[in-house]
């Protein structure tokens, strides 16, 4: 089985974020602080328990004094939501195409299976036809000997002595034939 090269997405694997911002199709701007060392400072133990008024106003004193632009922190914050959206969908591309194939292997498989099993049961159903013939002919077969019995015993009659005679031969050797049938 080949594997995609490094560079094609697969299927589960995802990208750490700073490599879906760093390959994003629009390249962030150099500047001197980003959003997320924005969030960084936002979440430093500096500022824990502060209104959300003085924390503002910490962060825009520390940009203006680093010379950073907050539209620039703005337009970066912008631009990584683009690359985390772009990234997400092209995720989902690849989850829909591979859930598609998945359904198509699923659909083949289960024409095969449904193949197969139709091949089974034919044999299975003429395994039984077989055997209800077997056991058709093996009845006709009884039938018939019972058939022969009765001649078998009839003729025997005829040759009995006088005291034996008539259908009491009849009933010995219709006996004697039942009892070699253990």
């Amino acid at each position: 089985m080949t594997h995609p090269p490094a560079s094609h997405p697969v299927v589960g694997k995802f990208d750490t974020f700073e490599h879906i911002y760093r390959t994003a199709p629009v390249n962030q701007p150099q500047v001197a602080y980003s959003v997320l060392k924005v969030a960084e400072m936002v979440n430093s133990q500096h500022l824990v328990g502060m209104s959300t008024e003085v924390k503002r106003a910490a962060i825009l004193m520390a940009l203006e004094t680093a010379g950073a632009e907050p539209k620039d922190i703005l337009q970066d914050a912008m631009l990584r939501q683009r690359a985390l959206n772009d990234y997400e969908e092209m995720q989902q591309k690849i989850l829909q195409d591979f859930e598609t194939a998945k359904a198509e292997d699923n659909r083949n498989i289960q024409a095969e299976l449904d193949r197969i099993t139709s091949e089974y049961m034919a044999r299975v159903q003429a395994n039984v036809d077989e055997v209800a013939r077997h056991q058709d002919n093996f009845r006709a077969w009884q039938k018939s000997k019972q058939q022969e019995m009765h001649t078998i015993a009839e003729a025997s009659s005829y040759c009995a002595i006088s005291e034996i005679s008539g259908s009491g031969i009849s009933v010995m050797i219709e006996r004697a034939a039942a009892g070699g049938r253990r």
